[in-house]
C-alpha cells in the first residue's frame, strides 16, 4: 500500500506494475471467496494473525497473551512501557502507539522504517555514509543500536532491522531516560521503539509466502507456529525470510536473509522465552546520502537515479540470542529476568557524495570493517499493594548492557561526479589508513548500569493514577587508539532520572495525562582549541514537559499530546574560547493521532506533528532562534482501508504521508522543501482447493515524484522511487 508529490509532477507510468499480476492466472481458476472474518478486520477478509490465547501471564506480566488488537487490527490496546511493563495505553501517562502483525503483513513491510512509516510522529532517514536506518523523533533522533527488542536494550540490529519475525513494533513519543535507560549511542531523547517477537498461537500455523519487488527482486518467507503440551505449555515460532534482486533504483542490489526462532513456556506461575535470530543483508551499489559544500541545494534528481559507484556495497551480519523468565512469588508479586547477546559483523565500501547547488562535485571512498559485541541483562520485581483506599503498582530492579566496538577504516582520493549526469569509477586505491584490517582493533568500549524503582498510586477505581520514579544510571565509555592501542579517553559519569506523570479519567472513554520526565546522553569532551581543552562534561539532561488526552469509543480512538522537550548543547565560546553547556534546542508541539474502524469495513489510521525546533545559546549568538537542521515544521499522516461490498474478500487501501521543509544547516541558509508521497495496495482472500490464499499488491510512491526526504544530520537522503509489490500467501 504506498507513493509521493513535492512540486514537480510527473506521472506514474512504471511497466513494472504489471509484477502485480504475477502468479495470479494459475491460482485465480476455480477461486472461491471466503466468508469474512470478524476480528480485528472489520469483515475484511484475510489470512488472521496469530494471536496467543492461552494461559499464562497476569497483569504484571510481560510473557504470555498479547494486549489485544484495537478495533480495525492494526494497533494494539497495549504496550510494554519501559520499566512498568505491559500497560493499556488509556493507562499511562504517556504517548504509545502499537503497531501490529497484521499491519505489517498487510503492507508487505520488509524493513523497520517500512512499519513505521504510517506513524506521522516517526520518520526514517539514513546514517551518513551507510545504510543504517535511522529514525526521528519529535525531532531528535533513534539509533538502531538504542532500539529495545522484547524490552531488553541493546538487542536490535545496528543498522537495519527485519520484521518478518516481529508480532508488534510499539513507539514511545518522548524522553524515555527512567523508563529505558540511556542508550548504548545515547540517541533517543524524542523518543523510543521495542520490538516484539512472534509468538506461537494455540492454533497451528503454517504458512508460505511468495513475493516480487520492482524491479526485480523475489522474495519468500515461511512462518510456523504450534503449541505442544496438555495445556499447550510449549510453543514454537520459526520464520524463515529470503529476498534478492535489484531494486527500483537503478543497478542497486539487495540480498536479505532472516531466520528467527522463539519458544515459550507458559506454566501456572513459571514463564519463559528464548529468542534465536541470525539476519544477514547485502547493499551492492547503493544509493548514498549526500553532503552540501555550496550556497544552494539542488534540485533532487530522477526518482531511480543511482549515483553510487559500482564498486561499493555494505554487508551486514547480525547474531542475537536473548532470553526472559518470569515468576509467581505470589498472586500480587512477580520476579523477572532477562539477558541477551548480540554480535555484529559489518562491511562495506562506502561512496559518499560532496556537491554544490548545481549538483556537481566529488565521490570518495571508504573501507569501513566494523565488529561489535554486546550484553544486556535486567532483573526486577512488579509487586500489587493497597493501603487504605490507595492501590499502589510498584516496579523495580537493575539493568545492565556492555558493548565492544572494533574497526578499522581507510580512505581513497575523491572523483569528480554529478547527481544528475553520475560518473562510474574503478575502485580507487587508499592514501589514509587507520587500524588493521586483518585483526580489528578495539576503538570504543560502554558500559551501562542502572537502578530504578517506581510507584503508581491509583484511587477511585483507578480513575485517578500518579506515577512516580526514578533511575539512577552509571555511564562509562572508554577510547583507545586504532593503531597502539592505548587508552585515550575514558567517560564515567552517573546521573538520577526522575518521572512524575499522571493519569485522570473524568468519563470512562477519556483519559486525561500529565508527565515530567528526562532524557540522558553522554556530555562531551572539550576539544583541542578550548581553554579547557580535554574537560569531561555530565551527562546532558533533557527535560520534557507533556500534557495530553486520549479518546476511547470502542471502535475509534484517538490521541493529543502538547510536548517540549529541551535538550542542552556543548558550544565553543567564541569569546572566551571555553566550551562548555550553554546552548539549547527546544522542541514545541503538538501531536494527533486517529486509529480505528469507525463503519464495518472502513479502517483509519493516520495523525498529525507540529514541531517548532528552536536553538538557543548558540556560539555568539549567531544562529539563536533558528531552526534545528532536519527538523520539519509538520507531518501529517492519513491511511484507510476499504473492504469493498460489490466483491467479498477483495480490500482497497491508500497512504498520504507529507513532510514539510527542512533546514540543511543551522544558518537556516539551505533548506529542502516539502514533500507529499501517495501509496495505494490491494489485497485478495479467498479459498484455494480448500486452502486460505491472500493476494497482496502496493505501490509506494505512485506518482513516483523525485524529492530530498530528510535533512537530518546536514545530509539529504532521496526519497524512493515508485515500486510496486506482489506477493502471495498461502496457509496450509
Amino acid at each position: 500500500m504506498i507513493g509521493v508529490t513535492e512540486t514537480a509532477g510527473r506521472g506514474c507510468g512504471r511497466a513494472a506494475m504489471l509484477g502485480m499480476l504475477l502468479a495470479t492466472t494459475a491460482l485465480v481458476a476455480g477461486a472461491v471467496p471466503v466468508k469474512a472474518q470478524q476480528a480485528g478486520s472489520g469483515g475484511a477478509v484475510q489470512l488472521s494473525p496469530v494471536v496467543v490465547e492461552g494461559e499464562g501471564g497476569n497483569a504484571k506480566s510481560d510473557i504470555g497473551t498479547p494486549p489485544p488488537a484495537y478495533a480495525g487490527g492494526q494497533v494494539s490496546r497495549g504496550a510494554r512501557v519501559g520499566a512498568l511493563g505491559n500497560r493499556d495505553i488509556m493507562d499511562v501517562p504517556f504517548s504509545v502507539t502499537s503497531y501490529t502483525e497484521e499491519l505489517i503483513q498487510n503492507q508487505q513491510a520488509e524493513t523497520l522504517a517500512d512499519v513505521l512509516e504510517n506513524d506521522p510522529g516517526v520518520r526514517s532517514t539514513y546514517g551518513f555514509g551507510n545504510f543504517a536506518e535511522l529514525f526521528v523523533i519529535r525531532g531528535f533522533p533513534v539509533n538502531g543500536e538504542d532500539i529495545t527488542v522484547d524490552g531488553l536494550a541493546g538487542m536490535a540490529p545496528r543498522q537495519v532491522s527485519a520484521v518478518e519475525s516481529l508480532g508488534q513494533v510499539e513507539v514511545l513519543r518522548g524522553s524515555n531516560a527512567f523508563l529505558n535507560g540511556i542508550g548504548l549511542s545515547s540517541s533517543g531523547i524524542g523518543g523510543g521503539i521495542n520490538l516484539v517477537p512472534k509468538r506461537a498461537g494455540d492454533e497451528p500455523l503454517t504458512r508460505l509466502t511468495f513475493g516480487w519487488e520492482q524491479e526485480s527482486r523475489i522474495g519468500a518467507h515461511l512462518d510456523i507456529g504450534r503449541r505442544y503440551g496438555d495445556n499447550k505449555e510449549f510453543g514454537v515460532r520459526a520464520n524463515v525470510a529470503l529476498r534478492d534482486g535489484e531494486t527500483a533504483i537503478e543497478n542497486e542490489q539487495r540480498d536479505a536473509m532472516l531466520g528467527a526462532l522463539a519458544l515459550d513456556y507458559r506454566g501456572e506461575r513459571l514463564r519463559a522465552t528464548l529468542d534465536l535470530s541470525n539476519q544477514r543483508l547485502r547493499v551492492d551499489q547503493g544509493r548514498p546520502t549526500v553532503r552540501l559544500n555550496g550556497t544552494s541545494v539542488p534540485g533532487a534528481p530522477d526518482s531511480d537515479i543511482n549515483y553510487g559507484q559500482p564498486y561499493a556495497y555494505s554487508e551486514m551480519r547480525e547474531t542475537t540470542a536473548q532470553t526472559r523468565v518470569e515468576y509467581d512469588f505470589t498472586d500480587n508479586l512477580m520476579g523477572y529476568a532477562a539477558v541477551g547477546v548480540r554480535d555484529t559483523r559489518e562491511d562495506g565500501e562506502f561512496a559518499s557524495l560532496t556537491v554544490n547547488g548545481n549538483g556537481d562535485g566529488t565521490v570518495g571512498r571508504m573501507y569501513v570493517p566494523r565488529e561489535d559485541f554486546t550484553t544486556s541483562g535486567i532483573a526486577g520485581l512488579r509487586g500489587e499493594a493497597v493501603t487504605g483506599m490507595v492501590a499502589h503498582r510498584l516496579d523495580g530492579g537493575v539493568s545492565g548492557a556492555h558493548t565492544e566496538n572494533r574497526n578499522s577504516f581507510d580512505f581513497a582520493a575523491s572523483n569528480p561526479t554529478s547527481i544528475y549526469n553520475p560518473v562510474d569509477y574503478s575502485r580507487p586505491d587508499a592514501y589514509l589508513f587507520s587500524g588493521s584490517q586483518t585483526d580489528l582493533p578495539k576503538v570504543s568500549e560502554t558500559e551501562l548500569r542502572s537502578v530504578f524503582f517506581s510507584d503508581t498510586l491509583s484511587v477511585y477505581d483507578d480513575r485517578v493514577q500518579l506515577t512516580l520514579g526514578a533511575r539512577h544510571q552509571w555511564l562509562q565509555v572508554e577510547n583507545f587508539d586504532r593503531s597502539s592501542g592505548a587508552r585515550t579517553s575514558n567517560y564515567d559519569e552517573s546521573e538520577t532520572s526522575p518521572v512524575v506523570g499522571i493519569v485522570v479519567k473524568p468519563l470512562d472513554y477519556l483519559s486525561l495525562y500529565a508527565n515530567r520526565i528526562e532524557g540522558l546522553s553522554q556530555g562531551d569532551s572539550a576539544p583541542s582549541t578550548a581553554v579547557n581543552v580535554g574537560e569531561v562534561l555530565p551527562p546532558y539532561v533533557s527535560t520534557q514537559y507533556e500534557v495530553g488526552a486520549k479518546l476511547d469509543f470502542g471502535r475509534v480512538g484517538a490521541s493529543v499530546a502538547v510536548f517540549q522537550i529541551e535538550k542542552p548543547n556543548a558550544v565553543l565560546d567564541p569569546a572566551t574560547q571555553y566550551y562548555g553547556v550553554s546552548g539549547e534546542q527546544e522542541n514545541r508541539g503538538i501531536e494527533l493521532m486517529l486509529f480505528g474502524e469507525p463503519m464495518k469495513g472502513l479502517r483509519l489510521l493516520g495523525g498529525l506533528t507540529f514541531i517548532e525546533a528552536e536553538l538557543n545559546g548558540t556560539a555568539g549568538g549567531a544562529n539563536d532562534g533558528n531552526t534545528a537542521v532536519g527538523v520539519p515544521e509538520f507531518l501529517a499522516n492519513a491511511g484507510v482501508e476499504w473492504d469493498t461490498p460489490f466483491l467479498r474478500g477483495l480490500t482497497l487501501s491508500g497512504r498520504v504521508i507529507h513532510t514539510g521543509s527542512q533546514y540543511v544547516n543551522d544558518a537556516n541558509t539551505l533548506e529542502i522543501p516539502d514533500w507529499t508521497r501517495l501509496d495505494i495496495g490491494a489485497r485478495y482472500a479467498t479459498m484455494i482447493r480448500e486452502q486460505p490464499v491472500v493476494f497482496r499488491a502496493n505501490i509506494e510512491n505512485v506518482t513516483d515524484e523525485a524529492y530530498w526526504s530528510s535533512a537530518q544530520g546536514g545530509y539529504l537522503v532521496q526519497g524512493r522511487p515508485l515500486t510496486a509489490k506482489f506477493s502471495v500467501a498461502v496457509d496450509f
